[in-house]
C-alpha cells in the first residue's frame, strides 16, 4: 500500500483544475445537532457552525463533545470545516471551565472557535483559528482592524452593513476573512448591542437565552398617550434573503456566506443549503477561473431545493443596498411572526358539513396533515389550521378547528407533509467524491489499483495474484462492476482505466484491492487535512471613540485597559440597577421609516414625540430617533421585575 501527498503537486493530469488559483468561497451552514450537521454536509455545505456543550449564543442548541467529534469525522473527508460557537459573555467564575472546554473541543478536531468575549484571546488554549462573532458588533474598519490585532483571522460584521461598507473593510484589510449572513432570521438590534431581553425578562441574549422581545406585539404611543399603531409586531423583521446579491457579496470581499438558523430543523437546512449551493455553483460556472468552493464532492439532491418552501416570515435584503432597500419592499412583518407559507389557491365555498371547497393553483396537490394559513379579510389577523382529509378540491379541517377562511380568501401552505417526508428519506441527499482509477498488472504478478480523487490525493493498493489465465470471454465489464461498487464509502468512481487485458481476475481479489485502495485514500486525506491558520497577534490600541460594552470578566477588562480604553461599560447582566431609562437597543431599522413617518417628511412631523412602545406584559420602552445616523434607540421605562 502506497500513500501520496499532493501538497507539492503542481498539476494533476486527471483533475487539472485542482491547482488553479481561484479564490476560495465558503457556504456556511447552521446545525443545531449532529443530525442536522450531517444533512447540511450531504446537501453541499462547505463549512458547519455548531454550538458546543456550553456558552453558545443559542443555549437551546448545545451539542456534546462526542457528537461534535462525529461531525468532524464526517466533514473533514470532504474538506468541510467545523466551527464551534463559543459566542457568549463569560463570567469570572467560568473562565477556568471555559479554558478546559476549549482544550476538549480542540481534541475533537474542530477548525475554529466563534468568539464574543475577548477573554478567550488570553486563555492558555491550543492554536485554534478565532472568528469574531457578529455578537462583537463590528460596524466598521477600525473595529475590524483592532480585532485582527488580537489574533482573529475572520470577522462576522453586523448584518446591517451595506455592500459598500463591507467592501471598505475588505479593501483596507484584504487578508482578514469576512463572513457575512446571506439568509435567515434577523435581530432587529445590532447584534451584541441589545439588552432588552435581559432588562425586561431577565433572560440574556448575550448569554444565549434571548426571549425574543422583538417578536412581541406592541402598540405605539405618542407623547400625549395617543395610540398611533395598535397591537402590531412593530419590531419583528422579515427574514434575510440575499440570494439576488450573492455575486455582489463575493465581489465585495465576502469569503464565507452564512445561513442563520442554529435552532432550525433538518428540512430548513436542507432547503437553504441545497438552494444556495446550487446558486454558488452557477456563479462559479459563469466566472471560470475566478472562484472555487472551499470543499469537495458532488451533492446529488433527489429534491429541488426551494427557500420559499422553508420556514420564513417573508423576505428582505435588509440594508444590502442601503436605506432605500433597492425598492419599496418593507423590512418588517407587522401582522405575524409565524411562517408566511406559499400561496396555493383560494377558498370557493364553505359547505354545510364544515368542509371547504378550494380552487388550487396549477400543480398544487394537498395532502392529509398539511398546514394552511390565511389573513382574515376584515380584521387583518392571521389564522391557520391543519388539513384532516382531502378529497379532490375539498378540504376537511382537523377536528377542533374554530376559525375557517371565508370565500375568496387566499390560502397559503405552511406545512407540506409530502415534502417533509421526501426530505426525511435516506437518499434525499447523497454527497460523494469523484475518483479516477487505473488497474494495472506488473511483470512480477502484482495487480495494482491506482486512485486519484478530486481533492488531489493519490493512493494505491496492490495484491499478488497467481499466474493469470487468459479468459474465454471479455473481462473488462466484469472487472468494472466489481471495482465501482464503492458501497457506503464517500467515493464515486468517475473513470476507470483497465490496462489488464483479457485476463481472468477473481472477483474476491478485485474487491479486496478496491477496499484497500479506498482505505489508503481515506488515510491520505486524514493525514494531509489542512486546518485554518490562526491569526497573528499585533500591538494596536483601541480606536479613539470605540465603544467598549458588555465586559463581564476581569481578563476582558484588562485587555481593554491595556489597549488604551478610557471608558469600559460592564455587562448589564452584572448590574444591580433596576434598568430605569436604560438604553437597551440600538438599531439601524427605523419605525418611522418603516411606517412612512420619517421626521424629515411632513407626515412624519405629525407624530409628536417622544414615542413609546408597550406590549401586553406591561413592558414599556421609549423610542428615540437619531436622524443624523439614521438609527433608532430604545430605552426601558419600567423597573425589571
Amino acid at each position: 500500500m502506497n500513500l501520496y501527498n499532493p501538497s507539492d503537486q503542481q498539476n494533476s493530469p486527471i483533475f487539472p483544475y485542482i491547482c488553479r488559483m481561484e479564490r476560495e468561497i465558503e457556504l456556511l451552514a447552521p446545525a443545531r445537532d449532529k443530525e442536522v450537521a450531517l444533512a447540511a454536509i450531504a446537501c453541499g455545505a462547505d463549512a458547519i457552525y455548531i454550538g458546543g456543550p456550553k456558552h453558545s449564543a443559542r443555549a437551546g442548541a448545545s451539542v456534546s463533545l462526542n457528537d461534535i467529534r462525529e461531525v468532524v469525522k464526517a466533514a473533514h473527508p470532504f474538506g468541510v470545516r467545523v466551527y464551534v460557537a463559543l459566542n457568549t459573555l463569560i463570567y469570572n467564575d467560568e473562565l477556568e471551565s471555559v479554558n478546559d472546554m476549549v482544550h476538549d473541543l480542540a481534541k475533537t478536531g474542530i477548525d475554529a472557535l466563534i468568539v464574543q468575549d475577548m477573554a478567550v484571546t488570553e486563555m492558555d488554549i491550543p492554536p485554534l483559528a478565532l472568528h469574531a462573532s457578529t455578537q462583537c458588533d463590528i460596524r466598521g474598519i477600525e473595529k475590524a482592524r483592532w480585532l485582527k490585532s488580537l489574533g482573529f483571522s475572520r470577522i462576522v460584521p453586523a448584518r446591517e452593513l451595506t455592500l459598500q461598507e463591507t467592501e471598505a473593510i475588505h479593501r483596507e484589510l484584504p487578508d482578514l476573512e469576512i463572513e457575512a449572513f446571506v439568509h435567515g432570521a434577523l435581530c432587529v438590534s445590532y447584534s451584541g448591542d441589545c439588552r432588552a431581553s435581559f432588562a425586561l425578562t431577565g433572560r440574556s441574549a448575550n448569554r444565549g437565552e434571548c426571549s425574543q422581545i422583538c417578536r412581541h406585539r406592541f402598540s405605539l404611543y405618542d407623547g400625549d398617550g395617543k395610540i398611533l399603531i395598535k397591537d402590531k409586531h412593530l419590531l419583528s423583521l422579515r427574514d434575510l434573503n440575499r440570494s439576488a446579491q450573492l455575486e455582489q457579496m463575493l465581489q465585495a470581499g465576502v469569503t464565507s456566506l452564512k445561513i442563520e438558523g442554529r435552532l432550525k430543523d433538518a428540512s430548513y437546512v436542507m432547503e437553504t443549503v441545497g438552494y444556495y449551493s446550487r446558486e454558488l455553483d452557477r456563479i462559479i460556472a459563469n466566472n471560470p477561473g475566478v472562484y472555487r468552493r472551499s470543499s469537495y464532492g458532488r451533492s446529488k439532491l433527489n429534491f429541488t431545493p426551494d427557500i420559499n418552501a422553508a420556514f420564513n416570515r417573508g423576505f428582505t435584503s435588509y440594508f444590502t443596498k442601503g436605506h432605500t432597500h433597492g425598492g419599496n419592499l418593507k423590512m418588517a412583518t407587522l401582522d405575524t411572526t409565524g411562517r408566511i407559507g406559499q400561496p396555493i389557491g383560494k377558498v370557493v365555498e364553505i359547505r354545510r358539513n364544515g368542509s371547504i371547497s378550494v380552487s388550487l393553483d396549477n400543480g398544487i396537490t394537498l395532502k392529509n396533515g398539511d398546514g394552511l394559513a390565511w389573513t382574515d379579510q376584515s380584521t387583518g389577523e392571521h389564522a391557520g389550521m391543519r388539513v384532516n382529509r382531502v378529497e379532490g378540491n375539498v378540504i376537511y379541517p382537523a377536528p377542533g378547528t374554530k376559525n375557517v377562511p371565508r370565500p375568496g380568501t387566499e390560502l397559503r401552505r405552511t406545512a407540506d407533509i409530502g415534502r417533509e417526508r421526501m426530505l426525511e428519506r435516506a437518499d434525499a441527499a447523497i454527497r460523494t467524491i469523484a475518483v479516477n482509477a487505473t488497474l494495472r498488472l506488473t511483470s512480477n504478478k502484482l495487480l495494482i489499483l491506482d486512485l486519484e480523487c478530486e481533492r488531489g490525493h493519490r493512493a494505491s493498493a496492490s495484491i499478488e495474484i497467481p499466474e493469470p489465465e487468459t479468459a474465454q470471454r471479455p473481462q473488462e465489464e466484469q472487472r468494472r462492476k466489481a471495482l465501482v461498487k464503492t458501497g457506503d464509502s464517500i467515493y464515486r468512481i468517475n473513470d476507470l482505466k483497465d490496462l489488464v487485458g483479457n485476463l481472468f481476475i477473481p472477483a474476491s481479489f478485485l474487491s479486496k484491492l478496491r477496499r484497500d485502495a479506498l482505505q489508503a485514500l481515506d488515510t491520505t486525506a486524514e493525514a494531509t487535512y489542512r486546518y485554518p491558520v490562526p491569526g497573528k497577534r499585533e500591538s494596536l490600541d483601541i480606536p479613539q471613540g470605540m465603544s467598549v460594552e458588555n465586559v463581564a470578566n476581569d481578563i476582558a477588562r484588562e485587555i481593554y485597559l491595556a489597549h488604551g480604553a478610557s471608558t469600559i461599560n460592564d455587562a448589564i447582566e452584572q448590574s444591580t440597577s433596576t434598568f430605569g431609562d436604560t438604553k437597551v437597543m440600538n438599531t439601524r431599522y427605523c419605525l418611522r421609516r418603516e411606517l412612512g413617518r420619517c421626521l424629515r417628511t411632513p407626515e412624519g412631523r405629525k407624530w409628536t414625540g417622544p414615542l413609546y412602545l408597550a406590549d401586553a406584559s406591561g413592558a414599556r420602552m421609549r423610542v428615540e430617533f437619531d436622524c443624523r445616523k439614521c438609527e433608532m434607540n430604545l430605552y426601558t421605562c419600567r423597573k425589571n421585575k
